[in-house]
């Protein structure tokens, strides 16, 4: 009986190890989320991420990033909400 209980050992380990495992990759990280506009003051469509960040800062945003729209591309701005 002692040479089954062994070999039983190290499956078991191995199980207990993938249970471990798993519910630490369960682990939630708050993250950020964004709110997205479309800039009022961006005119004409958007060819360059930094053009439509100037803006988009001028309007309280942190960020900006040209998107389409349809099949034009306008300038939308984000911040964290």
């Amino acid at each position: 009986m002692a040479i089954a209980s062994g070999r039983m050992v190290a499956p078991v380990l191995f199980l207990l190890f993938l249970l471990v495992a798993s519910e630490m990759g369960t682990m939630r990280v708050a993250e950020a989320r964004h709110c997205v506009s479309q800039s009022h003051r961006f005119q004409g469509a958007c060819m360059r991420k930094s053009n439509c960040e100037h803006v988009c800062m001028t309007e309280g945003f942190p960020w900006g990033e040209c998107r389409f729209h349809g099949v034009e591309r306008k300038c939308f701005c984000k911040k964290r909400c």
